[in-house]
């Protein structure tokens, strides 16, 4: 069995010398806590291939764990959460770097963005875009407190931090942020901590753009923690609700799916390990609403052969196995997921951590609704490891194609940038994912610079304009309902991939 960069560094882990304790180790951190019938036969495919395009060094920064995100120039942004410098981060002394913002093209061009140095964070998350074009994130070490921060970073590397996590009495405010923040329908960040909080096993938080955050929720805050402890996972429902996941805590301390309202209420959905042997999973990694309404997420252990599930949960707690890992010989069809992603066609995308026919690198699988599996790549499986090992999860650019990195492996043994096409076409992105009558939308996208028209859910927007190749900004005309948005260009008519929620 391969070792995990996330367990080669378990000893390199930053010590927190307030409570004079080893911080949890973030690398375990990431396959357990990842920014959503029957068990079914899983099919090995060979039509797809997968193509590097980048090799990371330890410069540009090394272990990329996180997801992609497309940004307004077409390019794509992300983090590693080590290397980019020489700055002390580690508990050994030795300089190991505290991690970078990168920025790829399609093409494989690799820039580093901005280069983490411990007073302004360590070991950034996964990014997120605002309205306005910035990226967002967290980091889940370093600044003034020792304890992450939330930062706001131009494309041009500018770095802003907005806060500084243990700012209050007894860490109150959170600690060690973990998951992506979300932009909310009111213009606000929101997010969860690791620990800290009220009771020190999390919190999920509210904070504006210029930097006040709000706690929102302390998590064990009911008995035994039943409500989950240890969040790892936040994304907005179509509701305009937030859900998430809890990597411990709940009934049977196996993990919790839960809603939490902008207010702060919070409802248990599932508590995992609730079946004998936690057949139905434990430790949950990923959740997404699909298009359907109903949730789908991956758990890192549990189900039928105790190495983790894909699942779907009903917003009123209703749960099925559709899928457990490790169903197949050697693991062919890996375990350990740790990411999982909705394209155009309606099928789930995601990685596994473990697993697969190459020495335990992981795989890239295709699953649709239903629990079928099918194992489109083995990572691992050329010389040298130079399509990578321990991938993160994924993301769908604009272009139609999916694009991921790797934790290890490469030219440099730093981790890659990747490509698969699966054979999707292209669409638009609209940022953000709702709004209403008379509000500015951005709509991502490629080659718009010709478009002549837009139109949400089939009414006309009476104003748009063509910003540059990759962005157009439409008003939401008056009478628009919750639908697609369709981009006309000389080239064709371009679909959102999701559709664009209209608030009222």
């Amino acid at each position: 069995m391969s070792l995990s960069p996330r367990t080669k560094l378990l000893t390199l882990a930053p010590v927190d010398n307030r409570k004079g304790e080893r911080v949890k180790d973030f690398y375990l951190l990431k396959a357990l806590v990842v920014l959503l019938f029957c068990v079914a036969t899983g099919i090995v495919a060979s039509a797809q291939t997968l193509t590097t395009i980048a090799d990371f060094t330890f410069s540009h920064g090394v272990d990329p764990y996180e997801p992609l995100v497309e940004g307004v120039n077409g390019n794509l942004f992300g983090t590693t959460v080590a290397g980019g410098g020489f700055n002390y981060c580690r508990l050994d002394g030795r300089p190991y770097g505290c991690g970078a913002v990168f920025e790829v093209t399609t093409g494989g061009t690799l820039t580093t963005v901005h280069r983490f140095d411990n007073t302004d964070g360590a070991i950034p998350g996964g990014l997120g875009q605002a309205t306005n074009g910035s990226l967002y994130g967290t980091t889940f070490y370093g600044g003034a407190h020792s304890d992450g921060t939330v930062f706001q970073i131009s494309s041009t590397g500018k770095l802003t931090t907005l806060y500084n996590f243990c700012s209050q009495t007894n860490c109150t405010d959170g600690a060690y942020p973990t998951s992506r923040l979300v932009l909310g329908a009111n213009g606000n960040f929101y997010g969860v901590t690791y620990g800290g909080g009220a009771n020190q096993f999390g919190s999920v938080f509210e904070i504006t753009p210029s930097g006040v955050l709000t706690t929102l929720y302390s998590f064990c805050s009911q008995t035994n923690c039943t409500d989950g402890s240890r969040p790892g996972v936040l994304g907005l429902g179509s509701s305009g609700n937030f859900y998430g996941v809890t990597a411990s805590g709940g009934a049977n301390t196996g993990g919790t799916v839960f809603e939490i309202t902008p207010a702060g209420k919070l409802s248990t959905i599932y508590s995992f390990c609730s079946q004998t042997n936690c057949r139905d999973g434990e430790q949950p990694t990923a959740l997404v609403q699909a298009v359907d309404g109903m949730l789908y997420g991956t758990t890192y252990q549990g189900g039928a052969n105790s190495r983790g599930t894909f699942f779907k949960i009903t917003p009123n707690g209703g749960l099925q196995t559709l899928y457990s890992f490790c169903a197949q010989t050697s693991c062919a069809d890996g375990s350990a997921p740790n990411g999982l992603m909705q394209a155009t066609d309606g099928n789930f995308y995601g990685t596994t951590s473990d697993g697969g026919l190459s020495g335990n690198w992981g795989t890239l699988f295709e699953i649709s609704s239903s629990g079928t599996l099918t194992t489109l790549h083995q990572f691992c499986s050329q010389s040298n490891c130079a399509d990578g090992g321990e991938p993160a999860g994924l993301m769908q650019a604009t272009d139609g194609n999916l694009y991921g990195t790797t934790g290890d492996g490469g030219s440099w043994n730093s981790g890659s940038v990747y490509s698969l096409s699966v054979g999707l076409g292209p669409f638009v992105e609209t940022l953000p994912g709702f709004g209403s009558a008379g509000q500015i939308v951005g709509i991502l996208g490629s080659n718009l610079k010709g478009t002549t028209g837009v139109s949400f859910n089939g009414t006309p927007a009476t104003s748009f304009t063509v910003i540059s190749e990759t962005v157009v900004k439409a008003i939401i005309p008056k009478g628009a309902t919750t639908g697609m948005v369709e981009v006309s260009t000389p080239s064709g008519t371009l679909s959102s991939n999701v559709p664009f929620r209209i608030l009222r």
